[in-house]
This record gives C-alpha cells, sequence and structure tokens, in this order.
C-alpha cells in the first residue's frame, strides 16, 4: 500500500476489506447493514477508551501481541480504516468531505460559540 492521498487510502482499503471478504454477499448495503458497520467502528473506539482507563495509559505506546500491533493509537487506526472502508463502499469521497468541514470549522468562533 503506497497511497497518496486520503481518496486513495480509501480506494485501497475498501478494496482490501472486499479481498479479505468483508462485502460477501453484499451488493448495495442496507441500512441495518450500514448501522452494523458503524456499530464496528464504535466498538474500536470502545477499544480505544479502555486503553485510556488502563493505569499505565501512554497515547503512543505501541507493542506486538505475537505478531499483531497493539496500544490505542492502533485502536484509533482501525477505527479510520473502518471508516474509510464504509466510505468506499458508499461512494463517499471522504476527502473532499474533510477538507470542506475543514474549511468550515475555520469560520466558527470559538468552541463554536458554546460555553465550556
Amino acid at each position: 500500500m503506497n497511497p497518496q492521498t486520503i481518496t486513495d487510502w480509501v480506494i485501497e482499503t475498501h478494496a482490501l476489506a472486499k479481498r479479505k471478504g468483508w462485502w460477501d454477499g453484499i451488493g448495495n448495503p442496507s441500512a441495518d447493514e450500514i448501522l452494523s458497520k458503524l456499530m464496528l467502528i464504535t466498538s474500536e473506539l470502545g477499544e480505544a477508551a479502555e486503553r485510556v482507563r488502563a493505569a499505565d495509559f501512554k497515547a503512543d505506546e505501541f507493542w506486538r501481541d505475537g505478531n499483531k500491533p497493539d496500544g490505542f493509537g492502533v485502536e484509533l487506526a482501525d477505527a479510520v480504516i473502518r471508516i474509510m472502508d464504509l466510505c468506499g463502499k458508499l461512494g463517499v469521497n471522504l476527502e473532499f468531505m474533510m477538507i470542506e468541514k475543514s474549511e468550515y470549522n475555520q469560520s466558527r468562533p470559538h468552541r463554536h460559540g458554546k460555553r465550556a
């Protein structure tokens, strides 16, 4: 994998997920299938939260459990990978959406005008 853009990442991530069988038998995903994928993203964030709760939490810590990478950042990466895969399946131009949202956020007031 040697992606140059977020769009490249989305395309390559989704292609890998398809090759590994994660979309077998799923043509145009139903709402329930999309919701299931969103819950898998949420579960990765839950695993990241578990890492934060650990007494010896270090955000940049990385280790291998056998050959499998592990740690807080790895769990965040898992969530991003699942997001990119879902965007690839649904045809969401994630790179465009991120640029648009980032530009909009620059125009917003401090804390979006809300108090702490």
